[in-house]
């Protein structure tokens, strides 16, 4: 439960289904004044529905398997995707872990995704479907997970929160949509761990210093400004991080586009050596088709059309229709 509108209609919703409910709140970080209201609104919730509320402090498990692997992605030149990895690692690793010691078999959020116990499938609110960020849960899990808002449209919880007394000041409030620990800018983060604005050379595809950048933290593949290219009458775009040279390359935007990429960790819901499906490199972005073929856990995937600005580091997730076949990160 964070005391949102989501969590709270899915403890809801449950209740309504015959569970008996207790609800987790989970401390992951320190960041001064942000637990402080969630917690108050989860105790006001916990007393109206009438059910046991924890308060779980997973702090140390987040900054080691989240807040780290987030410091040290960027450190190495790539782009993370720190919701993904906390999606596997703590909401559906270290919680399932604690349900399990309290003697619960099933563990709810409010996310929009449908699960079965064997796939993941996109929600019917196709706007808010969060299948995308939990395409690397473990396999094993699936049976455990409930989610109730699968089917709903997030207006229709809207409008069903208003109804209920309890949320009636929960309903309007904004949804918080952001990496939880990071304030404005990833760069703030960084900079508390290292020093990341040093000046290094902008380069072209041939290695040719044509220019000048602060420090190659800064960037990630498609950014088209910061960095200098001499007499360049063209947008340039980032095209690759050399984090050993403390350089960057780059190019025109034809040169960022790709129609083929590796991956490894992969995660897959059924056992599969090669297969066609659909492919989201982004979470914002259309399913491309595409054919995939795995060997010696380093899978090789080729699109039917291009995509520009391909981030390694990212999560691949890979569609058979509106069931998630698994995931892979970009390399």
């Amino acid at each position: 439960m964070s005391g949102g509108v989501d969590s709270t209609v899915t403890s809801i919703l449950l209740q309504k289904e015959g569970y008996e409910v207790v609800g987790v709140y989970m401390k992951l970080h320190h960041k001064e004044g942000y637990h402080e209201a969630n917690i108050e609104k989860v105790k006001r919730v916990g007393e109206y529905l009438g059910i046991e509320v924890h308060i779980h402090d997973l702090s140390t498990q987040f900054k080691d398997k989240v807040y780290d692997y987030f410091v040290d992605t960027y450190k190495e030149g790539l782009t993370p995707n720190p919701c993904v990895m906390c999606n596997r690692n703590i909401k559906f690793g270290e919680m399932v872990a604690f349900a399990d010691s309290l003697g619960i078999n099933k563990v709810a959020t409010g996310h929009y995704i449908k699960c079965d116990g064997d796939f993941l499938y996109m929600a019917e609110d196709e706007t808010k479907d969060q299948s995308y960020f939990l395409a690397q849960v473990r396999k094993e899990t699936l049976k455990k997970l409930l989610f109730p808002l699968g089917t709903w449209l997030k207006s229709d919880v809207k409008a069903y929160a208003s109804k209920i007394p309890i949320l009636a000041d929960f309903a309007t409030q904004k949804e918080s949509s952001e990496i939880c620990f990071v304030e404005n800018d990833y760069t703030e983060v960084l900079e508390r761990h290292m020093n990341i604005d040093q000046e290094g050379e902008t380069v072209d595809v041939e290695g040719n210093v044509v220019g000048k950048h602060k420090g190659y933290m800064h960037y990630t593949i498609g950014k088209r400004r910061g960095f200098t290219v001499d007499g360049a009458h063209d947008p340039h775009f980032v095209l690759e991080i050399k984090p050993e040279k403390n350089q960057i390359v780059v190019g025109k935007k034809e040169e960022l586009e790709v129609n083929s990429f590796s991956i490894k960790q992969i995660n897959l819901f059924e056992e599969l050596s090669e297969f066609d499906a659909t492919v989201k490199v982004r979470y914002r972005t259309r399913a491309i088709a595409c054919k995939v073929k795995i060997e010696a856990e380093v899978g090789h995937v080729e699109m039917q059309e291009s995509v520009f600005g391909l981030a390694y580091g990212q999560v691949a997730v890979f569609y058979d229709g509106d069931r998630v076949i698994g995931s892979g990160i970009i390399c």
